[in-house]
């Protein structure tokens, strides 16, 4: 790991054809899309990409046909399997494979405590030479990763950055002041990314980003830039659509995004189904209201 890991990292969707196959030649349209956009790096195969869903082969084959066209920008592997043994089986195939690093979460099923959790992060890492991402969600998976954890962590060089996204922002601060700048810190939370920024982070892991990449990677420069008042604008004006990634059906919801503005299809994986009936009207409802008042970009 040369280079400190910042900026937008789109968390993408995996296009599916309407048999649920895998669409690779659609999901590598839209990686590419992304990164003409100004993305800094991609994270395939994770719980917006319906890892959950989609078999080891399957995840391998779509880390390599991002590989193919993202250049010299970072691609990582969502690595969220049920058991230790397996996340390790993975982390080496994923180096095998070319991958830049991987994105990791605990276990997934069982809850583990403090003891296991470390344990499964420490073996994981040492199962390949790839810099980790290290992925908190206790919302979601149960798992809470505590700044004493991060600390405890940090004696393996491996460790390289963290996606905060416990949802609560004063997270951010606990863990920058027990652990300073030993980590690039993402927000995870779309709906929390200024704030973020604002508090300190380094980067977005970003969801809402699969349809409006422009908009997205517009608000992580202005604020890099120190252009608050236009971040804040931009951001307030996005703030509907980005609620819509703090959902259960954060993928249904962005699917539809992204066939709404022309980009992708509604396709899922079961046992998700597209949205239907008034769900699904009031998912657009909110798109259109913010399509229709979508505001130009500021300038440089």
């Amino acid at each position: 790991m040369t280079q400190r890991w910042s900026g937008v990292f789109p968390a993408v969707t995996t296009k599916f054809n309407a048999d649920e196959s895998l669409d690779l030649a659609a999901t590598v349209r839209h990686i590419r899309w992304q990164l003409d956009c100004g993305a800094d790096g991609i994270i395939v195969c994770g719980s917006l990409g319906e890892a959950s869903t989609l078999t080891a082969d399957e995840k391998l084959a779509i880390l390599q046909a991002a590989k193919a066209v993202a250049g010299d920008k970072p691609v990582l592997l969502t690595v969220a399997e049920d058991s230790t043994r397996a996340a390790c089986a993975l982390a080496a195939a994923a180096h095998a494979q070319g991958a830049d690093g991987i994105m990791l979460l605990p276990a997934m099923r069982y809850v583990s405590d403090e003891r296991e959790t470390l344990n499964h992060y420490r073996r994981v890492a040492g199962a390949s030479p790839l810099p980790v991402m290290i992925y908190n969600n206790p919302v979601a998976y149960g798992v809470n990763i505590s700044p004493d954890m991060y600390r405890a962590l940090a004696a393996e060089p491996k460790f390289v950055a963290i996606k905060e996204s416990s949802g609560d922002i004063r997270t951010l601060t606990d863990v920058i002041n027990a652990v300073g700048d030993r980590y690039a810190i993402f927000c995870g939370v779309d709906d929390l990314a200024l704030e973020s920024l604002l508090m300190g982070a380094d980067g977005w892991v970003a969801g809402l980003v699969v349809a409006f990449p422009e908009e997205t990677v517009a608000i992580y420069r202005l604020a890099r830039a120190g252009r608050w008042l236009e971040a804040r604008t931009l951001y307030r004006w996005f703030a509907p659509l980005l609620h819509l990634d703090v959902s259960m059906k954060l993928v249904q919801n962005l699917k539809l995004c992204e066939a709404r503005v022309g980009v992708g299809t509604e396709h899922v994986r079961a046992p998700r189904l597209p949205l239907a009936g008034a769900e699904r009207e009031r998912v657009l409802a909110v798109i259109d209201e913010r399509l229709a008042c979508r505001p130009a970009l500021p300038g440089s």
